[in-house]
């Protein structure tokens, strides 16, 4: 299941499906190396990739996943959307932040915009806490419309009324262990 140099997940990866599933089900793919990464956003061909840095926390769950889904229901969407989970995908996750993101915080849940593999916009944890899932999509629609010409929305809107939003937070997953887990299908 992991080659000896990928770092092991934090979470149990069954307890925080329902978190990548929310995403996936609006038409994110997901970037679980570094390689996927780079092949997403090392692409000089004028299109946009929106990025989201996946979380457990209470404020992924609240208003981050919520606000990006909303946000993709508009008319204008980036020509590509992809997710690394925090905690989870944590080599693709170092290699995001330590290559395309040299000057910015970590932070998750976060959020950029990418042109032409360019960052051209972010939404780091700080300005996503505290804001209801609207004013985020508010946000991101915006700048949807400044950087972006796909047409939206990612999902039909009788498909997005069906989404269910994942809210359990990180305190109540549990930690993965690789050793706990081969131990109990013995």
């Amino acid at each position: 299941m992991f080659t000896i140099n990928q770092k092991a997940p934090i979470y149990d990866p069954e307890a925080v499906q329902p978190m990548r599933d929310e995403l996936l089900y609006v038409g994110f793919e997901e970037a679980t190396t570094p390689e996927k990464v780079d092949g997403y956003l090392k692409q000089q061909n004028n299109k946009t990739v929106f990025v989201m840095i996946n979380s457990v926390c209470g404020c992924a769950a609240g208003s981050a996943r919520p606000g990006v889904t909303l946000a993709l229901q508009n008319n204008i969407i980036p020509d590509k959307i992809i997710t690394v989970f925090a905690g989870q995908d944590r080599d693709a996750v170092d290699h995001f932040r330590n290559n395309y993101l040299k000057s910015v915080p970590p932070s998750s849940p976060f959020m950029a915009l990418f042109k032409n593999g360019e960052l051209v916009y972010t939404m780091p944890r700080h300005q996503i806490e505290g804001r209801d899932s609207e004013e985020i999509a508010e946000e991101l629609q915006k700048v949807f419309i400044q950087y972006c010409s796909a047409q939206g929305p990612s999902i039909s809107k009788e498909m997005y009324d069906k989404l269910v939003h994942a809210k359990m937070c990180g305190s109540k997953i549990p930690a993965h262990s690789p050793t706990s887990q081969r131990e109990g299908a013995i």
